[in-house]
């Protein structure tokens, strides 16, 4: 079945803001075979086939070597039912600020994970994301060699609210300061 996000990022392109993607990802039995985000603003094509590994416009893509957390560059984003919901991700967020070299938040969770994959960004989390979020930028991240999992470090579906997404050398680092928050 075909998972189609036509503008992520829709706050992004209706202020004008330039950080929105069209996301498509192929599922077939369950898992999803291909993954194609576009990102218009700077004519970026990334693509990836299971299997086949990651590509930007056609060029090998991988995720960044950064060992520690606290070297890292991460993104996240805000639901958007911040103001009425309980989970806000305010807290991991200051966790994170306090832990890392930087972060980011783009509003567009495709984009995101295709940073990750490129080795822009270290790693990326979020919640309540809904599977036209990260169907394809999940299969572009892991088949440009990072890791996709759940808050609990459970394999990452497209169909869980939560994701961590990393290039694998930060990742248990990132569950560990998941898991702290929630224990508050």
């Amino acid at each position: 079945k075909w998972i189609i996000d036509p503008l992520d990022g829709t706050t992004n392109y209706a202020h004008g803001y330039r950080a929105f993607s069209v996301s498509i990802g192929l599922e077939i039995e369950g898992e999803v075979e291909w993954g194609v985000v576009f990102d218009p603003t700077h004519d970026d094509m990334y693509t990836a086939r299971r299997g086949a590994g990651a590509a930007c416009n056609g060029v090998s893509i991988k995720v960044s070597d950064v060992p520690s957390l606290g070297a890292s560059l991460l993104a996240t984003g805000f639901p958007y039912d911040i103001r009425t919901s309980s989970q806000t991700n305010l807290e991991n967020f200051c966790a994170f600020a306090l832990r890392t070299q930087g972060l980011r938040r783009s509003g567009s969770a495709a984009l995101d994970l295709c940073d990750v994959a490129a080795g822009r960004l270290d790693g990326f989390w979020e919640l309540k994301l809904n599977p036209w979020d990260c169907a394809a930028g999940y299969l572009i991240v892991r088949e440009a060699g990072g890791t996709v999992t759940n808050f609990s470090g459970g394999r990452g579906s497209i169909y869980e609210a939560e994701t961590v997404a990393s290039n694998g050398r930060i990742h248990e680092e990132m569950l560990a300061v998941l898991e702290n928050v929630s224990r508050r």
